[in-house]
């Protein structure tokens, strides 16, 4: 299987395109924490260590301290798949990711973003 360049890529060189998603459409820095920190279980502090260690993506799912259990309700089509058939496990976290931060982008409501069971 191919190894996808998006894995050795750094959350340092990947956070601040979400931050200015967000921003240009509006957000905050504050409410794209809340979602990478609901997904992954890191706290701010953590994050800010994330970046200034430069782990890779991969290193920061495999370090995230807890991945939510709610994580699976995530669906929909994220860069032309749909996020729930991703087979390659890390691909589907990253992809999660990038669906949460696209909702708040799109102004989609906190409590739907951070999905409960229904």
């Amino acid at each position: 299987m191919t190894r996808h360049k998006i894995f050795d890529m750094t959350f340092a060189s990947i956070y601040p395109l979400y931050v200015n998603k967000v921003e240009r459409k509006g957000h905050s820095r504050a409410e794209l924490n809340q979602v990478v920190e609901w997904l992954t279980g890191y706290d701010e502090n953590a994050l800010d260590r994330t970046i200034e260690d430069e782990s890779t993506m991969e290193e920061f799912f495999a370090q995230a301290p807890a991945m939510n259990p709610n994580a699976p309700l995530i669906t929909g089509v994220i860069c032309g798949h749909r996020v729930e058939d991703i087979e390659d496990p890390l691909m589907q976290q990253i992809r999660w990711m990038d669906k949460l931060v696209d909702e708040v982008a799109r102004g989609k409501k906190m409590e739907n973003i951070l999905r409960t069971p229904a």
